[in-house]
């Protein structure tokens, strides 16, 4: 990963077109994420926009879901990265209009990585896929000084 290419990340402008977590984005998932201190947990549901084979989930969909709850984890742990590696099993088909849970972690972190892995299960918790992932830190977030 030392040859990946300088690109400017801007961090501090609204989020608000991204894809997975984006609220003004019309065609976007609209994910909007909790954290306990340790994982983060988001809800949604497919619907036939979001399918690929007929009343089935597309993978793309379904992958794109674990990947923003590890980005999420990466981010509320203090970090700033980009997926440089990510590997799925998916464990069964997911039909449309089922409620999801969406959770993720960070596993480990060094310097310059963060190790994430996520789920996804139905609302009863039958478990529908998960993944890991390895993250590139482009930024290092400061922790907020707490008695100044």
């Amino acid at each position: 990963m030392t040859n990946w290419p300088q690109l400017p990340v801007d961090t501090v402008k609204e989020s608000a077109k991204c894809f997975a977590c984006g609220q003004q984005n019309p065609i976007g998932l609209k994910l909007k994420f909790s954290w306990d201190g340790k994982v983060v947990k988001a809800e949604f549901t497919p619907g036939e926009l979001h399918q690929g084979w007929a009343g089935l989930v597309h993978g793309g969909i379904m992958t794109c879901l674990l990947d923003e709850a590890m980005s999420y984890a990466a981010l509320y742990s203090g970090v700033n990265g980009l997926t440089a590696r990510m590997q799925t099993r998916f464990k069964r088909p997911l039909p449309i209009d089922e409620p999801l849970t969406v959770t993720g972690s960070v596993t480990r972190k060094t310097r310059r990585l963060v190790e994430t892995k996520a789920e996804l299960r139905l609302a009863d918790g039958t478990p529908v896929a998960e993944s890991t992932a390895t993250m590139y830190i482009f930024l290092v977030k400061r922790e907020p000084r707490v008695n100044a």
